[in-house]
């Protein structure tokens, strides 16, 4: 047999959703999708410098880069995400992939900042074809092995965020920033393509009509206070979490570093060592319960940022390797917060996962959005220290949203 045949026969195994789990093959495909689709989202972070200087663009007009796009993947979940209820996610997948193809090309072809704004509003859209491939993997797994699948298929979504960072700070300092994005719609197009070859379709859960969909999406965050509470705690870990790596760039292409995107880029193989848990932050919600999870994930990411707030007594060597700790800390602690809230989410309503997911990240990356904005702020008008005691503030408010009892 073939090793075409043997992925066909997981996949049809694996169809009758909640029934079995994925196959390897396929959870790899589910994983390598979600990252590359996701890391869309964060190529220009370690580029901002370069991409400045390129354009002709302020420090400031920059920043609306990564803003824009983080909005637009807000608006992407709220307005598309919830069509994977309605509407086959296989199809949904595949067209949101062509989609994102021709938004990079767009980026990378871009001639002014007003182009490339537009083309980052275009990649933040049809970017969430990361958040139908999260419930479609939710969807094919047992509910006693749902939070080891959905955490596998994190963990590429988590390394495709972090590991982002690294090829593009690398690629732009040696071949220029209209080239990552060239390099990243060519994988974002195999990952097309493998999933029009072997994703399984899914039947539609409901057949309300769009509007009435969307509307569902209130009911569904009034009726449940778990999905509330999850939505604030993981959007406030995200506002820290994006104030971090929207500024971390330029604060250490300024004095007293003068680091260029290469070693900004670096950063996140240290945020991937984090990203590597998140199987285990899974599995340890299977066993343990996910509340557990989330409140331990949300202590560690404010231990994370409070120590990082102790930088300026240290000499400068001694600061890179504060935060390379510091950002292993905090990424571990969002994202094993992020497994614990969706093993939660997607436990409520079976038949409403893509809303209830949609749900989630849309406050996620509402927190992402307001997060590079007050990344940003912070940074100008107080300095670097002012970033990571807000950061760590907000993760303790998430905490304490965690610790409470919600009705």
């Amino acid at each position: 047999m073939t090793s075409i045949q043997k992925l066909h026969d997981q996949v049809s195994a694996a169809t009758s959703a909640g029934t079995g789990q994925p196959g390897r093959a396929l959870t790899f495909l589910l994983a390598a999708g979600a990252g590359l689709s996701v890391a869309s989202l964060y190529y220009s972070q370690p580029m901002l410098g370069i991409l400045a200087a390129d354009i002709g663009a302020s420090s400031r007009a920059i920043g609306f880069v990564p803003t824009l796009t983080q909005l637009g993947y807000a608006l992407g979940i709220l307005l598309l995400a919830p069509l994977g209820d309605r509407h086959d996610r296989r199809a949904i997948i595949l067209l949101k992939s062509v989609l994102l193809v021709l938004a990079l090309l767009a980026c990378s072809l871009a001639p002014s900042l007003a182009c490339l704004l537009a083309a980052s509003l275009a990649i933040g859209l049809t970017a969430t074809v990361a958040q139908d491939i999260v419930p479609a993997a939710a969807s094919l797994a047992h509910e006693q092995r749902r939070g080891k699948v959905v955490g596998t298929v994190m963990t590429g979504l988590l390394m495709g965020i972090l590991l982002s960072r690294v090829v593009s700070g690398l690629v732009a300092e040696h071949w220029g920033w209209r080239s990552m994005f060239m390099l990243a719609a060519a994988g974002v197009a195999l990952i097309g393509v493998s999933a029009w070859r072997w994703l399984p379709k899914f039947a539609p859960t409901t057949t309300l009509p769009y509007r009435q969909l969307l509307v569902s999406l209130w009911d569904l965050l009034r009726r449940h206070a778990n999905l509330r509470q999850a939505a604030l705690a993981q959007g406030l870990l995200s506002m820290g979490f994006s104030a971090f790596w929207s500024t971390l760039a330029v604060m250490l292409h300024a004095a007293p570093f003068h680091l260029g995107s290469a070693a900004a880029g670096a950063f996140g193989l240290a945020g991937a060592a984090g990203a590597l848990a998140a199987p285990m932050a899974g599995h340890l919600a299977d066993r343990r319960g996910p509340a557990v999870v989330a409140r331990l994930g949300a202590g560690l990411t404010a231990l994370s940022f409070a120590a990082m707030c102790l930088a300026p007594m240290l000499s400068l060597a001694a600061q890179l390797w504060l935060l390379g700790i510091g950002t292993i800390g905090f990424d571990l602690g969002v994202q094993a917060s992020l497994i614990a809230h969706q093993t939660i989410v997607y436990g409520i309503e079976p038949g409403a996962r893509s809303r209830l997911n949609a749900v989630l990240f849309v406050s996620i990356f509402i927190g992402m959005a307001a997060g590079a904005v007050c990344g940003s702020l912070l940074l100008a008008q107080w300095g670097w220290l002012a970033v990571t005691a807000v950061a760590a503030l907000l993760a303790l408010a998430a905490l304490a949203v965690r610790m409470g009892r919600w009705k």
